[in-house]
């Protein structure tokens, strides 16, 4: 066994389609690039992903960042229609969050877009105090902050964020190139009802995760981006754990990307049930992978932890090691191995 078996922060986010052109298409105006390809034989799939149907997948890559990365997992038969834009506030949820440096050239987007006729939903950019600085003065002082929007689409899942008058150096590498100026993800999220805390163990300890955020709390009455963007109502609040790549660092000027944002609401509230509408077989953000080295040490420790169903380790769709499981919260995870 690696004495120092490692794991590195999200790697990619998986998005099912039948239609990848226009997806290659889209993706390539926030940056992203085709790379690598592969196809699996449904016999393999449905070992490795629980789905009877051929596939074949693109990963698309984002200037020369390691973690971040896009799937575009080409079904031939899916499973359902996925998510499509059902609130935010769902059980399975699945979204993931990018930097940009203008954010209102996508809101541009997003408002012609509707104009147009699709189907779209967006948030107009709040401003949100992310990180407890110095309050300046208004109007004397520099405003740090973001501004922070949510654009959700058939297939697609975003939340997209625009820094003001502070950085955070390993934190999104803008492609300074690409239509909207944007970095790869830099972190995504899921939404659980767990009052005990206890599914959050497995990422920290199971996974070896850095837990560099905990117990954050958002209500209603706090904040007009997760108002807006969750759905609260009056009253209701949850709470923010946030899961890095061991590389992190709990100072959040030397945070790392590639994080993973565990939303929890109180079990008091009636939420709906969109698991299966979030994993692989499914069209739309429907997967997250991590990359690990050792990947029979994460396999055992896994295997060992009480998850309710594992694969074994095989090949996936690009030739590297692989297996899949559902953790104790009940979202579908896939590891790979470096």
């Amino acid at each position: 066994m690696n004495n120092n078996p490692t794991i590195e922060g999200i790697y990619e986010v998986c998005i099912g389609t039948t239609e990848p052109l226009s997806m290659i298409q889209y993706w390539q105006q926030f940056g992203y690039r085709i790379g690598k390809t592969g196809e699996l034989t449904a016999s393999t799939v449905q070992n490795l992903y629980g789905v009877n149907s051929n596939l074949r997948s693109i990963r698309l890559y984002h200037q020369n960042v390691d973690h971040g990365l896009i799937r575009l997992m080409v079904w031939e038969k899916p499973i359902n229609q996925g998510l499509q834009m059902t609130s935010m506030k769902v059980l399975g949820n699945r979204w993931a969050t990018s930097l940009t440096t203008d954010v209102l050239n996508i809101l541009n987007h997003a408002e012609d877009g509707k104009l147009a006729g699709l189907p779209i939903k967006y948030t107009f950019p709040q401003w949100e105090i992310i990180y407890k600085t110095d309050k300046g003065r208004p109007f004397i002082d520099p405003a740090v902050g973001v501004r922070e929007m949510m654009l959700l689409q058939p297939l697609t899942r975003q939340v997209l964020f625009q820094r003001f008058n502070y950085t955070v150096p390993e934190y999104g590498k803008i492609n300074p190139d690409c239509t909207f100026k944007t970095s790869q993800f830099t972190h995504v999220g899921m939404i659980v009802q767990d009052d005990s805390k206890e599914t959050l163990q497995f990422y920290e300890d199971v996974l070896g995760l850095l837990r560099s955020r905990d117990n954050s709390e958002t209500s209603y009455e706090s904040s007009e981006a997760a108002r807006q963007i969750f759905d609260l109502q009056p009253g209701e609040k949850f709470t923010l754990t946030a899961f890095d790549d061991p590389r992190s660092s709990t100072d959040w000027q030397k945070a790392r990307s590639g994080r993973l944002y565990i939303i929890r609401f109180p079990e008091n509230i009636n939420l709906e049930f969109g698991y299966y509408q979030s994993q692989p077989g499914c069209l739309g953000m429907s997967l997250y992978t991590y990359r690990v080295n050792n990947i029979e040490y994460y396999f055992e420790r896994i295997k060992n932890s009480g998850v309710i169903q594992i694969t074994d380790i095989i090949d996936n769709e690009f030739g590297e090691q692989s297996f899949s499981f559902v953790a104790p919260d009940g979202y579908f995870w896939n590891l790979i191995s470096k």
